[in-house]
């Protein structure tokens, strides 16, 4: 639905979690794609329309799936050009950059057929840096391998960062120089090293140079805002190694060594240390639990006092400016921030009279803020990105993120509490399908991925739109174990995989159902990932239960699981994830494991995968599939050539989409009498 004419058609909008506090976006979040080129916009964006309240007609698939071409824009340091990536109509990947000033494209780059862009950043109008990965083989283990590509806007030029370096990441930016000369990267130097930090010119002859040599256990270098690598931490021998040192000058001492035992501080993070001071701030745990932000003494290892910690949320993120804390996001039932800049705080406050009852977020600004890119939208909502000038009070449309949805036709998910059966308080979303009396009607329990430390918020999901807009109420609960809640309930998930987590999915149906909103003979999980493995489970566990299950890269066997995440983690980071996961004293996980009890399956089950899905490997699924074929009732499946663990292109969440319709439609018809 277009609202008004726009500049451009599609824009998605990511930010580097990597380089966050160095950029000029507000936003703690990725927004995702927008639609091409036309004419010029109104000066302000008309009113939103009212919901309709009808029984809205069927939105074709394509809809959902179909994300724009054009995805995370961002303006130049000057403001005057906007970059984003696109895909060409035969899939490959390309780097365009457009002139505001006139709306035409300035270059488009092709990248490498078999290279992602993870991410990526203007340095200075001159410079970019360029995350890209791509697959490869790490004694045995499928992996992705990060570099860092330097690119000259003006001339299109490229330039491959650390090209003898054979590590397997390479993109691990510490810090980026005020002027763009140069920039330190945290890196191996052969994969039998520790990381060492090292220098790199940007343009001329780009002369490396090892600033930090490598320390044994240490794999987290910190920096501070002036480029001085002040401290190094990392686990050795089951202790955390803390190195430090008060300015350029003086040598690195290691100043802890903490055994894990003794280390009952929780969560705790350097965001900066502020050059010419021992001081700078942390993300840790305060007394009631809460992440919190800190001013750390790092010399003394102790807190000088807390600069902002909300009473109920975790901090998830804070984004610096000129090494002073400029804003704090947490999420409540969706994102929230603490603006400790009050012109900022009164502009957003501008901002969202403007454009009405809507969540706004700056995901881009230029250097001198005279220029912005405004994303306006709600759970219910895609969004609209809109081009801000603040000295003129001008907000101009660019583009509709779904121009394709009509948002008057899409459900408003709302936040809901239960009690868990051990008293735990149990928070979700649940989003009614339009047009339906709340009363008996089809539920689909849809749990998140992680599981630890992710969740569920207020937020625009396509596959919760999809089932809702096909008549499903559609229900989110975040289990224990789930982030944002603080420490002790994230701590409850502890060795609760398949067993007090998934107690929670089935308490979140016994609500649904003595609320009456859910028919109980008509529940279906479905999920993806950690989610796609809840569901599997759910039919295999509790057959009487549910009516059927739907998995996306579903894990299948958790010890087999574990072994594979070996490769991703440190020693000690490993062992810590493997105790989390099995619980104290737990040697196996084979009595929560689907691929041990795949022949008792009786319950319709839609398991689908991609080929190259590097996080949950095919065959988990194939392991799985193979072991069902006897079953009373073996599963539906379906398997995306060349597709990873989530959707990298429109036509294959199509197919998933279609094959979970269908499948639904079959086993779980939102019609009573079938």
């Amino acid at each position: 639905m277009v609202r008004s004419f726009g500049l451009l058609a599609a824009f998605g909008l990511l930010c580097s979690p990597a380089l966050a506090q160095d950029e000029v976006s507000d936003a703690p979040n990725a927004q995702e794609s927008a639609s091409a080129p036309e004419a010029k916009t109104p000066k302000i964006a008309p009113p939103k329309a009212e919901k309709a309240s009808a029984v809205p007609p069927t939105i074709p698939t394509e809809n959902f799936a179909g994300r724009s071409l054009f995805w995370n824009a961002k303006l130049s340091p000057n403001g005057s050009r906007m970059s984003f990536l696109r895909r060409s109509k035969e899939g490959q990947g390309q780097f365009a950059i457009l002139r505001l000033a006139d709306m035409d494209f300035d270059r488009v780059i092709a990248m490498p057929k078999d290279y992602d862009i993870e991410w990526y950043r203007w340095v200075t109008d001159e410079k970019l840096l360029i995350s890209v990965s791509t697959a490869g083989n790490f004694f045995g283990d499928e992996v992705r391998y990060t570099r860092l590509i330097y690119m000259n806007p003006n001339d299109g030029s490229f330039e491959l960062l650390f090209k003898k370096y054979d590590a397997v990441r390479g993109d691990d930016v510490i810090h980026v120089a005020e002027d763009g000369s140069h920039i330190l990267v945290a890196m191996q130097r052969t994969i039998y090293d520790y990381p060492s930090v090292m220098r790199h010119d940007l343009g001329g002859e780009g002369k490396i140079r090892v600033v930090q040599k490598p320390r044994d256990g240490v794999w987290n270098w910190v920096a501070d805002n002036n480029g001085t690598v002040r401290m190094g931490t990392g686990w050795l021998r089951k202790r955390l190694r803390v190195f430090y040192r008060s300015d350029a000058q003086s040598k690195l001492k290691e100043i802890a060594r903490i055994k894990r035992e003794d280390d009952e501080d929780g969560y705790w993070d350097a965001v900066q240390i502020v050059s010419g001071s021992d001081q700078g701030y942390v993300l840790s745990e305060g007394e009631n639990g809460r992440v919190g932000l800190r001013l750390f003494d790092f010399a003394k290892r102790e807190d000088v006092e807390t600069v902002y910690e909300h009473p109920d949320w975790d901090i998830d993120t804070v984004t610096l400016r000129k090494g002073e804390p400029f804003a704090a996001f947490y999420t409540a039932d969706r994102d929230e921030v603490h603006w400790f800049d009050e012109k900022t705080a009164k502009q957003y406050a501008g901002l969202r009279k403007a454009l009405g009852d809507l969540e706004i977020w700056v995901t881009s600004r230029s250097k001198d803020h005279s220029r912005m890119l405004v994303w306006a939208g709600s759970e219910s909502d895609p969004g609209v990105l809109y081009l801000y000038d603040p000295d003129a009070k001008r907000l101009d449309q660019i583009a509709e993120y779904r121009p394709n949805l009509d948002f008057r036709m899409l459900a408003a998910p709302k936040p809901i509490e239960y009690k868990a059966r051990d008293g735990v308080n149990i928070k979700g979303y649940l989003t009614l399908p339009m047009g339906r009396e709340a009363k008996g009607l089809p539920l689909i329990l849809m749990p998140h991925g992680g599981p630890y430390g992710v969740r569920d918020k207020l937020a625009y999901n396509d596959e919760v739109q999809l089932l809702a807009n096909r008549g499903y109420a559609v229900l989110q609960p975040n289990f224990r174990g789930s982030g944002g809640y603080g420490d002790a309930f994230f701590e409850l998930g502890a060795g609760q995989i398949g067993r007090g987590m998934q107690d929670d999915l089935d308490d979140a149906m016994d609500w649904a159902v003595t609320e009456g909103i859910a028919d109980p003979s008509r529940v279906c999980v479905v999920g993806s990932s950690y989610g796609g493995y809840a569901a599997i489970w759910a039919v295999l566990r509790n057959p009487d239960r549910y009516r059927c299950g739907a998995s996306w890269a579903g894990v299948t066997d958790w010890d087999k699981m574990i072994k594979y995440d070996r490769q991703f983690f440190g020693r000690q980071s490993f062992k810590r994830w493997r105790e989390r996961v099995r619980g104290e004293g737990v040697e196996s996980l084979d009595s929560v494991s689907p691929y041990r009890l795949a022949e008792g399956l009786k319950r319709p089950l839609l398991l689908a995968h991609g080929t190259e899905d590097s996080v949950v490997p095919i065959r988990q699924y194939r392991m799985f599939e193979k072991e069902t074929r006897e079953a009373v009732m073996p599963p539906t499946t379906l398997v995306i050539e060349g597709e990873g663990h989530s959707f990298s292109k429109p036509e294959n969440e199509k197919a998933w989409y279609d094959a979970l319709e269908e499948f639904l439609a079959e086993h779980n018809p939102t019609d009573p009498a079938n």
